[in-house]
C-alpha cells in the first residue's frame, strides 16, 4: 500500500511533469525546446542509475550501454519498419534483455563491486568501439547503415501509433519525454514501496544478512538491474528523437557525467540525480557558449565543488536544511 509521503511525492512529480508539458511549449523557442528534450532524455538515464545504484548498492559504470542501445535498436528499428510504433517495443526489450543478461553473468558469477564496475564499464566502451568501426556500405542492419562515427543522422521521429505518415512535432515529442520521466519516477517510487523493492534496499544495507534470511540476494539485484536497463533504453529512445544516434551515446565521457550527475544530485534519492543532471547539462551548455570557459573544466570544477561543499548531494542538503528551519521556527 502506498503511505501518505510517497503518494504526495509521486503526485508532486506527476503534476510538476503536466505544467512543464503544457506550459514549457508554449514559452520556448524550438532551438530551446529540442535542448530541453535532450536534458530530459538524459534525466531519465540519471534516473535510471539513481534507482540501481542509490538504492540497489549497483554502482554500474556503463550505464551509457543500455542507453544507447535503446537508441541504436530505436534507430534501426524505425527505419526498416517504416514506422516507429513497434521499433519502441523492441528498442525496450533489448537493452533490457541484455542487462538481465549482463545481470545474471555478474551476480551469479558473485562478482565483486569492484570488477563490477570494470566489467560494465568495459561493456559500453566495446559497444563505443564497435559503434565507431562500423562505416562503410557493408556495416548495415536491413536498409539502416550503422555509419560508423557518423552514426545513424536519418532517424525517424515518432510517428502517430499505426500511422507512419503522421509524424510528431518537437514539441509534442518535448510533452511526451517529459511525461516519460514522470511516469519512470512515479514507477521507480511504487517499486521501492514493494516487497521487492524493501528487499532490494535490504540487499544494499547488508546483503548476507538478506541472504541468511532466505531472499534470493542474486534474482532480486539483476531483476533491479534489468529495470534499471528498461529506464536507461527509455531515455535512448527520447534521445534518439531528438538528436541523431551516435557512438558518443556509449562514449566514456556520458558513462562518467551520470555518476557526476547521481552524486552531485543526491545518492539515494530518485530526484536528486535528476536535478543534479538538468542542472549541470544547463550550466555545461551555457558554458558552450562562451569562448573563454572549457566546458568540461567546469564540469570537473562543479563536481569537485560539489563533493567538498555538499557530500550528501543537493537534495539530501537542502532537505535536511530546510528540516532545521522548520524545527527552529517551532522552537521559537
Amino acid at each position: 500500500m502506498v503511505g501518505f509521503r510517497t503518494g504526495l511525492q509521486i503526485g508532486v512529480a506527476l503534476m510538476a511533469a503536466v505544467l512543464a508539458a503544457v506550459l514549457l511549449p508554449r514559452y520556448l523557442e524550438l532551438f530551446t525546446l529540442i535542448n530541453a528534450t535532450v536534458f530530459v532524455s538524459m534525466g531519465v538515464l540519471a534516473l535510471s542509475l539513481g534507482l540501481i545504484w542509490g538504492f540497489g548498492g549497483i554502482l554500474c559504470f556503463g550505464q551509457t550501454a543500455f542507453f544507447g542501445l535503446g537508441g541504436y535498436t530505436y534507430a534501426v528499428a524505425s527505419i526498416n519498419f517504416g514506422d516507429t510504433t513497434w521499433a519502441i517495443p523492441l528498442a525496450l526489450a533489448l537493452p533490457t534483455a541484455v542487462a538481465a543478461a549482463l545481470g545474471y553473468l555478474m551476480f551469479y558469477g558473485r562478482i565483486s563491486d569492484v570488477y563490477m564496475g570494470v566489467i560494465t564499464l568495459t561493456t559500453t566502451l566495446i559497444l563505443f568501439k564497435f559503434a565507431n568501426s562500423t562505416a562503410g556500405d557493408q556495416w548495415k542492419i536491413g536498409s539502416s547503415p550503422l555509419g560508423g562515427f557518423n552514426g545513424i543522422p536519418g532517424t525517424p521521429p515518432l510517428n502517430v501509433p499505426f500511422d507512419p505518415g503522421t509524424q510528431l512535432a518537437p514539441d509534442q515529442i518535448f510533452v511526451i519525454a517529459v511525461l516519460c520521466l514522470g511516469l519512470c519516477y512515479a514507477a521507480a517510487k511504487l517499486i521501492l514501496r514493494t516487497r521487492f523493492g524493501r528487499v532490494s534496499v535490504a540487499i544494499k544495507e547488508n546483503e548476507l544478512r538478506a541472504e541468511l534470511l532466505g531472499y534470493d540476494v542474486r534474482l532480486h539485484k539483476m531483476a533491479l538491474f534489468a529495470v534499471g536497463g528498461f529506464m536507461a533504453g527509455l531515455g535512448g529512445i527520447l534521445f534518439a528523437n531528438c538528436v541523431f544516434v551516435s557512438p558518443t551515446m556509449f562514449s566514456l565521457s556520458y558513462a562518467g557525467q551520470v555518476i557526476i550527475w547521481v552524486l552531485v544530485g543526491g545518492i539515494g534519492t530518485l530526484a536528486g540525480p535528476v536535478i543534479g543532471c538538468i542542472l549541470i547539462q544547463t550550466l555545461t551548455t551555457y558554458a558552450g557558449t562562451l569562448s573563454m570557459i572549457d566546458p568540461n573544466l567546469l564540469l570537473g570544477a562543479l563536481f569537485m565543488l560539489a563533493v567538498v561543499a555538499v557530500p550528501k548531494g543537493l537534495l539530501p542538503t537542502a532537505t535536511n536544511l530546510l528540516a532545521k528551519l522548520a524545527r527552529r521556527g517551532d522552537e521559537s
